[in-house]
């Protein structure tokens, strides 16, 4: 069955004071009542679902970020990390940014939150079609409202399945990826962008243009000057851009323009990383157009994909740990097709 069609809510009791009415206390049913073992991370994954621990830092009054605890330690030394995301608390309810891979990881969220505040969760926004932000989808109660842009929305419609063993390869099939179940989207954004006021705060969800996908959304609360980048913006030097759905010209031109459009104080939480300055975009930018500089200039020579793999190497921009996947196996073959047409 379908975690999100179990009971939903349940009655809290209060005492007869004559100050509070009985009311209706959100119920997370996928959560309630299990025990979770965060084990030991797995050689051979990028990270390791089950083996990570998720902590909040507020942000501003009632906007928090969500990332991995190794954060303060890995991300500096180009280690990966879980995916990165948040909530947002207004006088109405909450609206959470990704809700991460697995029950686990959601259910980490769920208590954070709660941590916090018993206000329902009324949202809950992917940035993309990525399983790491997303699956959670599947355990969040009903009364939940999901947000993905319309292109998100049409492309898990149809790739779920092959998502899932894409996740589960690189993952492993012992992650709880299994649980996870399409969820169609109960709000899908166009172009133009979605915002909603959850009483005294309003979040928006802009596309900004093809940032890693054909669907990325970037959430914002414009007052109090928070922006998450998903994973347009992977995390902080010496982190880099993954190129899977390639597009290398529109990802930098997008990623440069969202930097250049953000105000100096902006707190930037990326997608897998922890709150940043607006300047940790020029890392990702300045790789990016000296990649794709580098790839021109061997196509140009009428080099083969290999002799370019063997020539790109950008040592000045190397210290990611998935460095050699990521640059030589996926963005530089993406560069080649893309500036060989």
């Amino acid at each position: 069955m379908n975690p999100r069609l179990l009971p939903l809510l349940a009655l809290s009791t209060f005492a007869c004071t004559g100050e509070t009415d009985p009311a209706e206390v959100q119920v997370f049913s996928a959560c309630e009542g299990r025990e979770f073992t965060v084990t030991e991370p797995k050689e051979g994954s990028p990270w390791t679902p089950n083996a990570v621990t998720l902590v909040s830092e507020q942000l501003a009054e009632g906007v928090f970020a969500v990332y991995d605890s190794n954060a303060a330690t890995h991300e500096p030394a180009g280690l990966a990390l879980a995916t990165s995301g948040g909530f947002v608390i207004g006088d109405d309810g909450v609206l959470l940014v990704e809700t991460m891979i697995n029950r686990q990881l959601l259910c980490q969220v769920y208590e954070l939150v709660r941590a916090q505040t018993d206000k329902p969760v009324l949202y809950a926004i992917n940035t993309s079609y990525h399983g790491d932000h997303s699956y959670g989808n599947t355990f969040l109660p009903e009364s939940v409202q999901v947000v993905q842009h319309e292109r998100t929305a049409a492309f898990v419609a149809t790739h779920f399945a092959e998502d899932v063993a894409f996740m589960e390869s690189n993952f492993g099939a012992d992650q709880g990826i299994d649980e996870a179940e399409l969820i169609t989207p109960d709000i899908e954004v166009d172009d133009l962008g979605w915002s909603i006021d959850l009483g005294g705060v309003t979040v928006e969800a802009q596309y900004r243009g093809f940032a890693q996908t054909d669907g990325d959304l970037f959430v914002t609360v414009p007052e109090a000057g928070v922006l998450w980048a998903g994973n347009p913006l992977i995390a902080a030097e010496p982190a880099i851009p993954w190129l899977l759905d390639g597009h290398a010209h529109d990802v930098s031109e997008t990623l440069a323009a969202v930097q250049a459009s953000l105000p100096a104080g902006t707190i930037v939480v990326p997608g897998h990383g922890r709150p940043a300055t607006p300047s940790a975009f020029s890392f990702s930018v300045d790789y990016l157009n000296t990649m794709i500089a580098e790839v021109q200039t061997s196509v140009d020579a009428g080099a083969t994909l290999e002799e370019t793999q063997a020539a790109v190497l950008m040592e000045d921009y190397q210290g990611y740990a998935l460095w050699d996947w990521v640059h030589t196996w996926v963005n530089v073959p993406a560069a080649h097709a893309e500036l060989s047409e």
